[in-house]
C-alpha cells in the first residue's frame, strides 16, 4: 500500500501540489480566525450556589442556610465534592462535579435541587442563587476610578449605573464586581423619642414605607378617540416628597415621616475598601465567560471604555493598565511562537550543513509549515484555541517534523548521485530512482514516526486539569507528526523528483560535502576503536546508567512548574475582628511597602467584600494585585524581598501567589496554596489550636514558606437575648421585636428609589446617635402593646461574648486548613516531612481527623497513571519493533536507545532544576520514541546488508557509515530545535514546555552519541544468532 501511495504522488504531480496549496491557504485562514488564549480551558464543573443571609451570624448561616443547601445537593449525580464557608451574613457553597461533566447540565442538576429546599429557607434571607459561570482564568481585567473632587460616593455610583451594565453588555463577559466607594442609599433614620412623642410604632413606620415610592395601574379610559392609559403617580426620589408620605393621624393632624425620622441620602454600611498604589479609588473586577477568547473580550472591554471616558467628570481618572490578562497572554503566545521559529532557523542551519545545497533544504523544510498548517486546521475542527499548550506541541514537534522528510530526501539524493555513477547503459529511470529509493526506508520512516506517535498516546489518559491542560499538547504533536510523515510519503518523493534529478545539478553535487566526508571519516575511525574494546565502553555506558538511576531516584517531585505570569497575588489576613478600617490601614501600609521594591510597578487592593460574590473576603482580608518587571535580579530574589516586607509587619498572615497559580491551587484543592493541612473536626476552637500545632511542627521545613493557619477564631458578638418574661409582661410579641431588631438596628431594606434606569435602596434604621455604643443601644426604644415605649434592655438581656467569624465545611463537615507555599520546587519532598513532623509532633483530639489536598495530590495520581502507561508504552514500541523485523532479539536490541535516552534525560534534570515534574515525566515517555527512530533505522540498514550476504565487519561499517547522516541529522534538528524552549524555561507560555524540552534535548544527545557506538556493538554479539 505504502508503494502504491508514492507511485500515486510521483505520477499525479499536479494533483499533490494542489492538495497542498489548498491545505495552507486553509490552515491560513484558520490560523486567522481561532481563538487565542494562554492555555486551554481548565475550568472546573463547578457550580457556586450564593445565598445573602442580611447580617446573620456565622452560626445561623451554617445551621439554617448552609447545611440544607449541602444535604440538598450532596447525593446529586455526578458530584465528587462540596465545599462551603458560613460567614456573616454571607453563605457559600461550591458543587464540584466529576471533571467532564457538562457544566450546563451540573447547573440544571444544582437548580433542581434547590427548587426543594427554597421552603426551608428562613424568613428575611435571599434565595440561593447560582453565581454566573465564570472561567477559571478568574478575573480578566480590572478597571480603577480616582477622582479629585468628585466624591466617592458619586464615583461609586458612576461605576455601578454607568461603566458596569457597558461592560457586562460586552460579549464574553460573565461578572463585573463593584468594590470601593460609598454605595448610595435611601436612608430613612428614625427618632425613638419623636416617635414615643408622636405615638408612631415601630411597624407603622415600616408599613408606610413599603407603599412609600409605589406606583399604580388603572387600566385604559377611551375618549375622543384616543386611548388613554392610566396610572397613578406616587414613584419619586425627592427627598421632600417622600418626607411628607403619611402614617397615621393623631388628634384630626396628620403624622408625617418627616415629623418622626430624617430622610436623607447616606452610604450604605461600608463592607470593603479599594485602593490603588496605596490611594482610595473604586475597583471593578471583570470576569470573562469559560470558552471565551480574552483578548477578543479584553479589545471590546476597552474599546466602550474610552467612549464611555469621554463623558465622565474631567477629574474622573479610570486606570485599564491595572491588570490585563491579555498581555500574559499575547506575552506568553509570543514566546512560544518565537521558541518555534528559532527552533526553525536552527534546523535550516543544520540541513545546509549536512546537506549543502538549498534544493535539498527546501524540499525537507516544506514539511515544517505544512505540517503546523495541517495541525491548525484539526485543532479549529475539534473547537480548540491556540494557546502555549497547543503551540508547545507545535514547538516540540518541529524537530522532529523534518525528519521523515529528511531521511527520505537523504535517501533519494544519495542513490541518484550513486546511480548516475553507474554507465549510462545501467543507470535506472529517474522515476524508478525515487520510487525505489523512497520505498526502501518507508517502512521504517512510517514504524519509527507510528512508535513516537505511540509514546505520546499517555497523555490522553491523564485526568483532572494536567488532562485538560495537556490534551491539546498532545495533539497538536500527534497531527502534526502524522501530516509530516504523509507529506513525507507524497510531497517530498515528487518534489525530489521534479528539483533533485537534473543532470547539472547532480554533477555538481557528485561528492559528499566537506562537514559529511570529514564526520564520516572521524566516526569510521572512532567505531574501529569502539569495536576493538567493547567490553570497556560497554561497562562504561553501564556505570553511566546506574548513576543515572540512583540520581533519578533522590529527585524531587512537583505538580506543574511555577508560571511567570508577571504579576503576584498576595492574599493579607489580619486578626479577626479586625475592624474595616483597621484593616484598610493595614491594607495601605502593605502597599506602601511593596511600591518601595523597585521591580513593583503598580499594586490595586481590595480590602473586605463588594457585592454577593464568590471571591468576596472578610473584613479582615485583604487581596493586593502587584504588577511587576523583573529587571537585574532573578525572580527568586524579588519574591524574597517581597516575602521580607510582608514579614516586616506586624499583626498579620500573607500568602503570595499569582493569579492564574492561585486559581489552580483554589480549584484543587480549595485553598489559594500549594499545600492545604486540612483539619476535620467538630469544636472550631480545639481545631485552631491543632492548627497552631501544626503551623509550628512545619514552620521549620526547608522550601516550606506562607504557612497560616485558616482564622475561624472567635471574634466578639454583641447579642440581645430576649427575654420571653419580660416581653411577655410589655405585650410585646417576638415578631415585633425580631422586627425591631432586623430593621431599626440592622437597617433592612424596604423598597427601591429610582432615579432614572438607576435604582437604589431605602431602608429604615434608628439614626445613628442612638446605636453607635452598646449602651445606646441598651437604651433604645422598642414599642409595647399600649403604644407606649421601653428600654431594650428592660425586655432582653444585651450581652458581650464571642462567636465564630467564618465557618468553613468540606462533605458537611467543619475543617480548618493550614495552608502553605513551596519555593524550590520539590513539593513532594515538603509534603512527605510535613506528614512526618505531625505524625511526631501532633496528636489529635478524639474524632478529629487530617487529611492533606493540593497540587501534590494531582501530581501523584498524575505519576502513578503515566508511571503505567509508560509500561504500556514501552510494549507499544516493542511490539511495532517487532513488526518491523519479526525477531524479538532485534527489537529488544532497538529497545536498548531507551535507557541510553534516560541517562541524558536524567542529567539534564539534575543540572538544571533538579525536579522531576509531571511535564518532565512526560518528556521522558515522548523521549523513548523519539531515540528509539535512530536504532531502528541503524538495525534496519544492518538487515538489509546482511540479507545481501555480506560479512559482519562489512555490515557494521558500511551500514553504520551509511545511515550516519541521517541520524545525525534527524537528531541534530530534534534536539537543536528545543534548545530556544529549554534555555527560556522562566519566560512566559515556556514554563511547562521547557522541562520537557530540557528532557528531550539531554536524552537525545546521549541517545545518538551511544546509540552509533553501542547497537554495532550488541549487533556484532547477536550476529552469530541471527544466522
Amino acid at each position: 500500500m505504502l508503494d502504491k501511495i508514492i507511485k500515486f504522488s510521483l505520477n499525479n504531480k499536479f494533483f499533490i501540489i494542489v492538495c497542498y496549496l489548498v491545505l495552507t491557504i486553509a490552515g491560513i485562514y484558520s490560523a486567522r480566525q481561532m481563538d487565542i488564549d494562554v492555555f486551554p480551558d481548565l475550568t472546573a464543573p463547578t457550580v457556586v450556589v450564593m445565598t445573602d443571609c442580611h447580617g446573620m451570624a456565622s452560626e445561623e448561616v451554617e445551621k439554617l442556610v448552609t447545611y440544607p443547601i449541602e444535604t440538598a445537593v450532596n447525593g446529586a449525580v455526578g458530584v465528587r465534592r462540596v465545599r462551603s464557608s458560613s460567614s456573616q451574613g454571607f453563605s457559600f457553597v461550591w458543587v464540584e462535579f466529576d471533571w467532564g461533566e457538562d457544566i450546563f447540565r451540573a447547573r440544571q442538576i444544582v437548580s433542581e435541587k434547590l427548587a426543594t429546599i427554597n421552603a426551608q429557607m428562613p424568613d428575611g434571607i435571599g434565595q440561593p442563587t447560582l453565581a454566573p459561570q465564570s472561567s477559571v482564568m478568574g478575573e480578566i481585567f480590572f478597571v480603577s476610578l480616582q477622582a479629585d473632587s468628585t466624591s466617592m460616593l458619586d464615583l461609586r455610583t458612576l461605576a455601578d449605573w454607568t461603566l458596569k451594565p457597558l461592560i457586562l453588555a460586552t460579549g464574553g463577559v460573565s461578572q463585573v464586581t463593584v468594590i470601593g466607594g460609598d454605595h448610595k442609599q435611601y436612608q430613612i433614620l428614625a427618632n425613638p423619642q419623636r416617635m414615643g412623642y408622636y405615638g408612631v410604632s415601630t411597624g407603622e413606620l415600616i408599613e408606610a414605607c413599603k407603599s412609600i415610592n409605589d406606583n399604580s395601574s388603572g387600566n385604559v379610559v377611551r375618549q375622543y378617540g384616543n386611548e388613554y392609559v392610566v396610572r397613578g403617580i406616587a414613584r419619586t426620589s425627592d427627598l421632600n416628597e417622600l418626607g411628607n408620605t403619611y402614617i397615621k393621624s393623631m388628634n384630626g393632624k396628620p403624622i408625617r415621616i418627616n415629623d418622626v425620622a430624617e430622610v436623607k441620602i447616606g452610604a450604605s454600611t461600608k463592607m470593603g475598601h479599594a485602593a490603588e498604589n496605596a490611594k482610595p479609588s473604586v475597583v471593578l473586577s471583570i470576569s470573562k465567560q469559560p470558552n471565551i477568547n480574552t483578548l477578543n473580550v479584553t479589545k471590546a472591554i476597552e474599546k466602550n471604555l474610552q467612549e464611555i471616558q469621554k463623558t465622565l467628570p474631567p477629574d474622573v481618572k479610570m486606570n485599564t493598565e491595572i491588570f490585563r490578562q491579555s498581555d500574559f497572554i499575547e506575552t506568553a503566545v509570543h514566546n512560544v511562537g518565537r521558541a518555534i521559529l528559532e527552533g526553525g532557523i536552527l534546523v535550516i542551519v543544520i540541513l545546509l550543513l549536512f546537506l549543502g545545497n538549498f534544493r535539498t533544504t527546501i524540499i525537507s523544510l516544506l514539511a515544517i509549515p505544512l505540517s503546523l498548517l495541517g495541525s491548525i486546521i484539526v485543532l479549529n475542527l475539534l473547537g480548540m484555541t491556540i494557546n502555549t499548550m497547543s503551540l508547545g506541541g507545535m514547538a516540540i514537534a518541529i524537530g522532529s517534523l523534518v525528519d521523515d522528510a529528511i531521511i527520505d530526501v537523504e535517501n533519494v539524493y544519495k542513490r541518484l548521485r550513486q546511480n548516475r555513477l553507474k554507465p549510462k547503459e545501467e543507470r535506472e529511470s529517474d522515476f524508478d530512482v525515487v520510487f525505489h529509493a523512497s520505498s526502501e526506508i518507508r517502512s521504517s520512516i512510517m514504524n519509527a514516526t507510528l512508535i513516537i506517535m505511540a509514546t505520546f498516546l499517555p497523555l490522553f489518559f491523564l485526568s483532572g486539569m494536567e488532562g485538560r491542560m495537556l490534551h491539546s499538547l498532545g495533539i497538536s504533536f500527534l497531527v502534526s507528526l502524522l501530516i509530516s510523515l504523509i507529506v513525507a510519503m507524497t510531497l517530498t518523493p515528487l518534489l525530489s523528483k521534479m528539483l533533485l534529478t537534473n543532470e547539472n545539478f547532480l554533477s555538481k553535487n557528485e561528492k559528499d560535502k566537506w562537514l559529511v566526508r570529514n564526520i564520516t571519516q572521524l566516526y569510521k575511525r572512532s567505531l574501529t576503536w569502539v569495536l576493538n574494546h567493547k567490553k570497556g565502553v560497554v561497562g562504561s555506558v553501564l556505570a553511566l546508567f546506574i548513576i543515572s538511576v540512583i540520581l533519578f531516584s533522590r529527585f524531587g517531585h512537583s505538580f506543574l512548574p511555577e508560571f511567570n505570569e508577571g504579576s503576584l497575588t498576595i492574599a493579607v489576613v489580619t486578626k479577626p475582628g479586625t475592624s474595616l478600617e483597621e484593616s484598610d490601614n493595614i491594607g495601605r501600609l502593605v502597599e506602601q511597602e511593596l511600591l518601595s521594591i523597585p521591580e513593583v510597578r503598580s499594586t490595586c487592593r481590595r480590602t473586605g467584600r463588594g457585592e454577593l460574590d464568590e471571591h468576596s473576603q472578610a473584613t479582615n482580608s485583604a487581596e493586593i494585585d502587584v504588577n511587576f518587571d523583573v529587571m537585574e535580579r532573578p525572580q527568586e530574589e524579588f519574591l524574597a524581598e517581597v516575602r521580607e516586607k510582608l514579614a516586616q509587619i506586624p499583626g498579620i498572615a500573607s500568602s503570595v501567589g499569582q493569579p492564574l497559580g492561585h486559581r489552580i491551587d483554589h480549584m484543587l484543592s480549595g485553598t489559594r496554596a500549594n499545600i492545604a493541612i486540612k483539619i476535620f473536626g467538630t469544636d472550631l476552637n480545639k481545631m485552631y489550636l491543632v492548627g497552631e500545632e501544626i503551623k509550628q511542627a512545619v514552620s521549620g521545613i526547608d522550601g516550606l514558606v506562607d504557612v497560616s493557619v485558616d482564622q475561624q477564631v472567635e471574634v466578639p458578638q454583641l447579642q440581645i437575648r430576649a427575654n420571653r418574661e419580660k416581653l411577655a409582661f410589655y405585650g410585646i410579641s417576638l415578631e415585633t421585636f425580631n422586627q425591631y431588631i432586623n430593621y431599626l438596628l440592622g437597617g433592612e431594606k424596604i423598597t427601591d428609589i429610582y432615579e432614572g434606569q438607576c435604582k437604589y435602596d431605602l431602608v429604615v434604621k434608628l439614626a445613628g446617635d442612638y446605636i453607635h455604643s452598646i449602651d445606646e443601644i441598651k437604651n433604645a426604644l422598642i414599642d409595647t402593646h399600649d403604644g407606649k415605649k421601653v428600654p431594650l434592655e428592660q425586655v432582653a438581656d444585651i450581652v458581650s461574648v464571642s462567636g465564630p467569624n467564618s465557618i468553613s465545611r468540606e462533605n458537611v463537615q467543619r475543617k480548618i486548613v493550614v495552608s502553605a507555599n513551596v519555593a524550590g520546587g520539590d513539593l513532594s519532598g515538603c509534603v512527605e516531612q510535613i506528614e512526618k513532623n505531625i505524625t511526631e509532633k501532633v496528636q489529635l483530639p478524639e474524632g478529629y481527623r487530617i487529611e492533606y489536598g493540593g497540587q501534590f495530590e494531582s501530581a501523584e495520581k498524575a505519576s502513578k497513571t503515566l508511571t503505567l502507561l509508560a509500561i504500556a508504552a514501552v510494549f507499544v514500541i516493542f511490539m511495532l519493533l517487532y513488526r518491523e523485523f519479526h525477531n524479538t532479539k532485534l527489537a529488544s536490541l532497538v529497545l536498548l536507545n531507551l535507557p541510553l535516552a534516560l541517562i541524558g534525560g536524567v542529567f539534564a534534570i539534575q543540572f538544571s532544576s533538579g525536579i522531576l515534574s509531571i511535564p518532565s515525566i512526560i518528556g521522558f515517555i515522548s523521549l523513548f520514541g523519539i531515540a528509539t527512530r535512530n536504532g531502528l533505522l541503524l538495525v534496519s540498514g544492518y538487515e538489509r546488508l546482511r540479507n545481501q550476504g555480506i560479512a559482519i565487519d562489512q555490515i557494521i561499517i558500511q551500514g553504520s557509515c551509511d545511515r550516519l547522516n541521517a541520524i545525525l541529522m534527524t537528531a541534530l534538528t530534534g534536539a537543536l530545535a528545543l534548545i530556544p524552549m529549554a534555555i527560556n524555561g522562566d519566560a512566559s507560555g515556556n514554563e511547562i514546555q521547557s522541562p520537557m524540552a530540557i528532557v528531550i534535548l539531554g536524552g537525545l544527545i546521549t541517545s545518538t552519541i551511544l546509540n552509533i557506538y553501542i547497537v554495532p556493538i550488541i549487533y556484532v554479539w547477536l550476529h552469530k544468532k541471527l544466522n
